[in-house]
């Protein structure tokens, strides 16, 4: 057995960013930005109201209240999307919608809840604003030729929405990958049908592609495969290398890792590509298989469906992370108080068990197991939301502290 931060340093020395693509802006969530955005105007480009109210001049409500109110003629309105028909003369007030701009003439803002309509051309202002209320000057956001976002930038939501605001309608940024995923073996079916004798159905297909999705990627379902070289060669040489029909940037395989005789991915495999089978001391998912296909890296995860869903997170999810250029590419790491005994042998391995972590009002994180730890019990996944990280020959006792990985 190898040591999971050997055989992790193994898969990152082969793992490279995808080159940068223009993307629209509509794709572009999730991805790292590989250029400057520069705001070549203004951000607000003009001086606007953060309220509903009357443009005035300041001077005009000073002394106003309630009991005494100043009272100003109402000489037009301003909605959002048009301008003033005229400057704001001393001693008049301009209805003005959030947005709109401020009238020249005009520096204050008094909202509408401190006013009191006289008919539909009168107001009655009820207190004293300062100057600039309520005003949101040109650039107060963005001045011209500031460089906003650099590359590195992970795009949010909000990234996009400040890429808009200076009219971007594509950026450039490290490609979304596209990742083929098939599972492999005569035992498993998929489908509502009655199993045979010995069968199973394929559960690994679906997580390790919704796994894949989860990580910001476009997963291609490339479907199940027979125990048969010739099915998975085909399937493989239609996934990648210069006559694919389906090209994929990375490659994720479930069963056929182990040691087995029956085991045609792995022969597949090891005649095709540049493969590295390990045995690592983790448990689950000790059996890994990683390489190069014709140039495309390709994670061969155990077919227990646990372990191929850890093995995923060990593995295969901070390369594709790292494929996309994301400067960091690991689930958040916490320390958690255990609310039962956490036991383990002593047997050269770090076991990974499945917790259900809660937060504590002051921040501490506490777990429990989320089930049965077998690799074959799935359940206990689903239930899960962080795995305990437990080194070699480390007991954790009901209060003690433990390392968590959390998945949600």
């Amino acid at each position: 057995m190898i040591p999971l931060d050997e055989a992790q340093a193994r898969i990152a020395r082969d793992i490279a960013a995808l080159a940068p693509v223009e993307v629209p802006l509509s794709e572009a969530r999730g991805l790292v930005l590989a250029e400057d955005i520069t705001s070549a105007e203004a951000i607000p480009p003009f001086a606007n109201t953060a309220m509903d109210g009357f443009a005035v001049r300041a001077a005009d409500t000073q002394g106003a209240s309630e009991a005494s109110p100043n009272e100003v003629p109402v000489v037009a309105t301003v909605a959002a999307g048009a301008v003033a028909p005229r400057p704001l003369e001393a001693g008049e007030a301009m209805r003005i919608m959030t947005g709109a701009p401020i009238p020249d003439g005009a520096d204050a803002v008094i909202m509408v809840e401190l006013t009191e309509a006289v008919g539909d051309d009168r107001v009655k202002l009820l207190a004293p604003v300062e100057v600039g209320n309520h005003i949101r000057p040109a650039g107060d956001d963005l001045e011209p030729g500031t460089v906003i976002f650099g590359p590195g930038e992970v795009l949010s939501p909000a990234h996009l929405g400040v890429c808009a605001s200076v009219g971007r309608e594509t950026v450039l940024a490290h490609a979304r990958p596209r990742v083929g995923v098939f599972s492999t073996g005569d035992e498993l079916m998929v489908g509502p049908d009655p199993l045979g004798p010995g069968q199973i159905r394929d559960s690994n297909r679906p997580s390790i592609v919704a796994l894949v999705e989860e990580a910001g990627c476009i997963a291609v379902n490339l479907g199940l495969l027979r125990d048969d070289e010739g099915e998975i060669e085909a399937a493989l040489r239609s996934a990648v290398g210069p006559d694919a029909t389906n090209p994929v940037d990375a490659l994720i395989t479930s069963g056929g890792v182990s040691m087995g005789d029956f085991d045609f991915v792995k022969r597949v495999l090891s005649r095709l590509g540049d493969m590295n089978w390990m045995q690592v001391a983790i448990k689950p998912a000790k059996p890994l298989a990683f390489g190069m296909l014709m140039g495309t890296p390709i994670f061969g995860l155990p077919g227990n469906p646990v372990s191929s869903m850890v093995s995923f997170e060990l593995f295969a999810r901070p390369s594709l992370l790292s494929m996309m250029g994301r400067p960091i590419n690991t689930r958040p790491t916490a320390l958690a108080i255990a609310d039962e005994p956490m036991h383990r042998p002593t047997d050269g391995k770090t076991y990974f068990d499945r917790v259900i972590a809660s937060p504590e009002p002051d921040g501490t994180w506490r777990i429990r197991s989320a089930g049965g730890q077998g690799s074959h019990q799935l359940t206990s996944m689903a239930r899960a939301n962080a795995l305990a990280v437990m080194p070699d020959g480390v007991n954790v006792d009901a209060g003690g502290r433990v390392k968590i990985m959390l998945l949600d």
